[in-house]
């Protein structure tokens, strides 16, 4: 048995122990660990260096963030307000056409991001970027504090005034560059060159956040908790490979990206891959899928929020096997990871049963036999396939339907999301057959 196998079977049996109360109770949640300096002592002596610099470099970025910030304003000056929380995809459509990235909407979007972008290069998440420029001495980042916060809450920020700035979460800083490129493409002369200077700074804030072992947090400067694991969820690690892919291949939107650093971003891409292959959770010897989140040292799952178990996800899994699919050059590793995840993921599908109800329904949602519905899956499993929930309590559960109702109605306990990989993998197949 690896380290790393012991160290996930350690993590979800831990979570997994049984528990006082209602059946339905299996265990409690326990919060993710930080990148510190104290575990990274406890790391083998050659793999100590990267990792300490990489904190350092961490902890550097975020003094001189704030120290940016406060610089703006006077003595005694009162700060703007953060700026209103955005939705969707914050106005920044990457799917028009061509020509509407040169017009007077698009160049304002363009400059209202430009404003936005934090001294380390990355931007946080959740804000509407067709609103007003930013203002000197305004936070780079609207209020992300969770509004059901317990007591010992794993998404309590460190500081609650300082909070995902400069994140991946919710397809944040990728968007962003990806806008921002497609503007700088239609405006090759000066009126460009603000927005390819901000585009870079993004690139060289990816390589930057880059954990040693190729993979990427969800938050940089590091914010702490499950912060700082390697982030599956909202495809960070997949969309930060891809992008630094194009980059690196020169694609038409990032042509104007130095050689040097194209160089630099091809080697991060690959790293990225690995990373991710690196990652898939075994059970007994036998590859399965992805948790959300890996532990940065040991890449065991992590848990995430309260009720976010460190368990196998399938809807990160999904994406995570779509994107190896994608890959035109993919190793013989991925290969064998895509395999294995199609396999593992059609054996967890459950069929004659629908998640239906909602908001309007006084019972809430709720999983019901429905036979011939299905194929459908639960968002999370444990290691011997069985089906995970959990509680802002902390506690996790084998029966979706004694949750809470908050919970039931708040959160994405089963989908679908699999079948696209499923399907996208009878082509995929074809081509690359199983070894």
């Amino acid at each position: 048995m690896t380290h790393r196998t012991a160290m996930i079977g350690l993590l979800l049996s831990a979570s997994l122990l049984a528990a006082p109360g209602s059946a339905s109770v299996i265990g409690t949640n326990v919060p993710a660990q930080p990148i510190t300096a104290e575990r990274i002592a406890q790391l083998p002596a050659a793999q100590q260096p990267a990792w300490k610099a990489y904190l350092e470099r961490s902890t550097a970025q975020e003094k001189a963030d704030r120290a940016a910030l406060a610089a703006e304003l006077e003595p005694d000056q009162a700060a703007p307000p953060s700026p209103p929380t955005g939705h969707g995809d914050n106005g920044m459509a990457l799917d028009r056409d061509a020509a509407w990235y040169a017009s007077p909407e698009a160049r304002h979007i363009a400059d209202v991001i430009v404003s936005f972008q934090t001294p380390s290069g990355g931007w946080s998440k959740n804000e509407d970027r067709t609103g007003a420029l930013r203002l000197p001495g305004q936070p780079w980042h609207a209020d992300n504090n969770s509004k059901h916060l317990s007591e010992a809450d794993f998404d309590a920020a460190r500081d609650p005034a300082w909070g995902y700035v400069g994140t991946l979460d919710n397809n944040a800083t990728i968007t962003e560059m990806r806008f921002l490129a497609k503007v700088a493409g239609q405006l090759p002369g000066k009126e460009g060159e603000a927005y390819r200077t901000s585009f870079l700074k993004g690139v060289r804030y990816l390589l930057a956040a880059q954990f040693p072992n190729g993979g990427w947090p969800q938050v940089w400067p590091l914010e702490g908790g499950y912060h700082d694991a390697v982030t599956f969820n909202d495809n960070a690690v997949s969309e930060a490979a891809d992008l630094l892919t194009e980059v690196f291949e020169a694609k038409a939107d990032f042509a104007f990206v130095p050689a040097d650093l194209r160089a630099k971003a091809g080697v991060a891409a690959r790293k990225g891959r690995e990373v991710i292959v690196a990652s898939q959770i075994r059970v007994g010897g036998k590859l399965t899928i992805w948790g959300q989140q890996a532990d940065p040292f040991t890449l065991a799952p992590v848990a995430g929020r309260n009720f976010e178990p460190p368990a196998l996800s399938t809807g990160e899994s999904a994406d995570l096997l779509v994107y190896l699919m994608s890959l035109p050059d993919p190793t013989p590793a991925e290969v064998a990871a895509v395999h294995a995840g199609v396999a593992w993921l059609k054996g967890a599908a459950i069929m004659g049963k629908a998640w239906t109800g909602g908001k309007g329904d006084p019972e809430g949602r709720r999983l019901v036999d429905q036979p011939g519905a299905g194929p459908l899956w639960s968002r999370y499993y444990d290691t011997a396939g069985q089906p995970v929930f959990g509680e802002r309590d902390k506690t996790l559960r084998d029966n979706a339907n004694e949750l809470s109702l908050e919970r039931r109605n708040g959160y994405s306990w089963f989908g679908t999301a699999p079948a696209k990989a499923i399907k996208a993998y009878e082509g995929w197949a074809k081509s690359h057959p199983a070894t």
